[in-house]
């Protein structure tokens, strides 16, 4: 299987994605973790095209996951995958996620993907691109491009599965647990 994680900021793309990449034993691939460089410089703002080829590297193997929404990459990704999984959680449940994760980030000062050094701070919360704000500002414009997006015949190849409530993401791992074993 070859399964896109996709969602609005906060909604909990990187742990389904961990999740459903331990239950299949496939490679789980961040796409935040490919971006940020330390000192929170974004690859793919820096040098799109080396984001571009990092991802396209990752995703040429036969079976993964990926979570993440990057506009310069996901045509590439989706034209690969077999499944899409949206969370498309309602607002409060996005916001409290959102807001809850980067209270304990700021306060524990966790670094975010390994060796780049990034940690988020509570004076980051002011800056317009914060998650916080993002996740705010871009819920109904994701909501409605990938209405759009899954609704089209080139994507016909995809199955997607559509969760409305954090309650259906373990179901939904135990099930595709069960398929990829007896595949």
């Amino acid at each position: 299987m070859r399964i896109a994680v996709v969602g609005s900021s906060g909604s909990g793309k990187s742990t389904l994605a961990k999740r459903l990449g331990a239950a299949l034993n496939v490679p789980a691939i961040e796409l935040d973790a490919i971006n940020w460089r330390p000192g929170w410089k974004a690859l793919s703002a820096d040098d799109p095209k080396a984001f571009r080829d990092e991802v396209s590297a990752a995703v040429a193997a036969e079976a993964w996951i990926t979570d993440g929404n990057y506009s310069a990459v996901l045509p590439a990704i989706l034209a690969r995958a077999t499944h899409v999984i949206w969370l498309d959680y309602e607002r409060p449940v996005i916001m409290w996620r959102v807001i809850t994760r980067s209270f304990q980030r700021a306060w524990t000062k966790q670094e975010l993907w390994p060796g780049a050094g990034n940690r988020e701070t509570f004076a980051q919360w002011r800056d317009p691109d914060h998650p916080v704000l993002w996740a705010w500002r871009t819920f109904h414009r994701r909501r409605t491009r990938y209405e759009e997006a899954f609704a089209h015949p080139r994507l016909a190849h995809l199955t997607v599965t559509r969760l409305r409530h954090p309650r259906e993401a373990e179901p939904l791992v135990q099930r595709l647990g069960r398929e990829a074993v007896g595949a």
